[in-house]
């Protein structure tokens, strides 16, 4: 049986496979899409929910653009791959082949020119994503797809169906009966308004598929705490939920380090007299163990279904090639006269 880093290995190649050729989904393809049939752990949440916090704080890099209102723009598939211990990290992109970047600044950078370079310095979206990989002796082999944040409102700039063609989107991956939701809500927001619950319920009412994360767990009011959400009497999901504490806007100024604050955020669950019963079960290094390892099983457990697929295309692109074949020659007849 394969490992899981090359079942999470070989599903990341025909996800590149896929979109070089154009398939990434949705209801115009023309054959069988092998992008639907791929396992994959989907990222939603809502605007300044830390969504972008949780990503860096997996891969422990500043990498994600930064700002106001819509910020991820296209869906961002970061394939992360761990390296042995004290190699040098860096990240590559399916749409520069063979360039390495080791500033993630400049990571940062290219994510925001390749955004624009489809849809324009404008606010509107787009289904085509940008492929990241990142290897790295600080991560998990995972694979997660990060889409635009859902939005209540059309700000200055953006289309007015901005908030529908979101929740579209959103809903087009999460749909999937073998898509991973990781849903991400702010603890100090009721749990009973997280768009990215919403979505959930619709798609997942029995929880199955569905991983809850709880952000900004220490910006609440003094005095209370999360843990009818944590614990799971106030939303209960199949599998636990799971608590946060991104970096403060002040360390993000600061420039504090990624691992730096990894550690702070141990420290945190550890000493806390709310949530140092479930200390080892918190933060984003367990988050990114526990998807990991949810990928590898329903990979496994999608194999079969993902080898048809792949037969069936191969079986609709032969018989249009049969179909071609005497267009073909007769126009090269045509062509000799």
């Amino acid at each position: 049986m394969a490992t899981m880093e090359s079942l999470i290995g070989l599903v990341n190649r025909i996800q590149r496979a896929c979109t070089v050729l154009g398939d990434y989904g949705g209801d115009d393809n023309a054959f069988s899409s092998l992008w639907e049939a791929l396992p994959s752990v989907a990222v939603v949440g809502g605007q300044s929910s830390g969504k972008s916090s949780v990503l860096e704080s997996i891969v422990g890099r500043d990498f994600l653009p930064r700002g106001s209102g819509i910020v991820t723009r296209r869906p961002l598939v970061l394939q992360l791959n761990k390296t042995e211990d004290g190699s040098q990290e860096y990240a590559e992109f399916l749409h520069l082949p063979k360039q390495r970047f080791t500033d993630f600044s400049v990571v940062r950078k290219e994510i925001q020119d390749e955004t624009d370079r489809i849809t324009g310095k404008t606010k509107q979206i787009s289904p085509v994503p940008i492929h990241l990989s990142i290897y790295s002796p600080y991560v998990v082999n995972l694979t997660l797809i990060d889409l635009p944040g859902l939005t209540k409102v059309a700000v200055e700039g953006q289309p007015e169906s901005i908030v529908q063609d979101i929740e579209a989107m959103v809903h087009s991956y999460v749909e999937k009966p073998n898509c991973i939701i990781l849903a991400i809500s702010p603890a100090n927001q009721d749990i009973a308004t997280s768009d990215a619950i919403r979505h959930c319920r619709e798609v997942d009412p029995t929880g199955e598929r569905t991983f809850g994360v709880l952000t900004k767990l220490d910006l609440m009011d003094k005095g209370t705490n999360a843990l009818d959400v944590l614990e799971g009497s106030s939303y209960r999901l199949q599998h636990p939920w799971v608590g946060i504490v991104n970096r403060s806007q002040a360390d993000i100024n600061k420039n504090v380090d990624m691992i730096v604050a990894r550690r702070k955020e141990r420290e945190y669950f550890a000493t806390s007299p709310d949530y140092g019963h479930l200390a080892n079960k918190m933060g984003s290094e367990y988050l990114a163990k526990l998807l990991s390892k949810s990928l590898e099983s329903v990979i496994r457990a999608r194999i079969p279904s993902i080898t048809s697929t792949i037969n069936k295309s191969i079986d609709e692109l032969e018989s249009e090639l049969d179909h071609l074949g005497p267009i073909i020659h007769h126009l090269g007849t045509l062509s000799c006269i």
